[in-house]
């Protein structure tokens, strides 16, 4: 089956959601946007039509506002809000939890209890089941193994079986995921460790709040395209929310603006 023919689906299954999430997010950048997004909206339209179905409310809003823009970007939360999928798979998509970048990094912070700077498939698995647990949902072990092995599949883009930061922030609407800003200022791990040394002035190993503004400040200066000083002082409190009682690390840093090399 197509991705098309899963759009005419009335319900779409985990799996199903994967294939069509693979499909129009062709670049793998982890949002539809551009010709994806105008892809993705003129074939919903084509295989409702199809199927006989009108567009539910949800899809008319959401071709409302994205239907006659070129500039628009949506993630994975947004496409969950508009298909009628299997409810407790995409519940965490939903979650009060993360509904900001600060509450997502907190959540970072307790599933990768060992500052690895990744999140297995087994600290994968109790981070869904928390979730589900605050949602009232209780599902049962077998199931919860399929979602983490599509969560896995879905938000995996390295194919290393483990997630990585900006990997796991896809569960955030895009426009609270701060750290799609910061994918274009990333710097390799000579630059960045430079940049932590120049900034770490007392020399003590970490980066406190007053050090971490004067680089943000640099960053906005330098990279005026991609980040807004106007929002510095979010981009602040989310980065903040990973450091250890007020200290920030050099790898927790790292999360945020040290590319991977290959």
């Amino acid at each position: 089956m197509t991705a098309e023919t899963h759009l005419q689906g009335v319900e779409i299954s985990a799996a199903q959601f994967f294939e069509i999430w693979h499909h129009y997010d062709s670049d793998g950048n982890g949002y539809m946007d551009g010709k994806e997004l105008q892809n993705f909206i003129q074939e919903l339209q084509q295989a409702r039509k199809k199927a006989g179905l009108d567009l539910t409310p949800e899809m008319k809003a959401f071709v409302d506002q994205y239907g006659k823009t070129t500039d628009g970007k949506i993630g994975i939360v947004e496409l969950a809000q508009v298909l009628p999928t299997e409810e407790n798979f995409l519940l965490f998509f939903r979650c009060q939890q993360l509904k900001s970048s600060e509450d997502f990094m907190q959540t970072w912070r307790k599933y990768d209890s060992d500052h690895s700077g990744f999140i297995d498939s087994e600290e994968l698995k109790s981070f869904l089941k928390d979730l589900l647990q605050k949602a009232n949902k209780q599902i049962e072990d077998a199931k919860l193994t399929e979602y983490t092995e599509i969560m896995l599949r879905m938000f995996d883009a390295n194919n290393d079986g483990k997630l990585e930061l900006t990997e796991l922030a896809r569960l955030l609407p895009v426009q609270e995921n701060f750290l799609i800003k910061f994918q274009g200022v990333k710097m390799c791990a000579k630059e960045f460790n430079k940049a932590f040394e120049m900034y770490d002035q007392d020399g003590n190993g970490y980066i406190d709040e007053n050090e971490l503004d004067a680089l943000l400040k640099d960053l906005c200066e330098k990279n005026k395209k991609e980040l807004d000083i106007n929002n510095l002082a979010t981009y602040k409190k989310s980065i903040m929310a990973l450091s250890d009682g007020g200290k920030l690390y050099r790898a927790e840093l790292a999360l945020i603006l040290c590319a991977e090399e290959n």
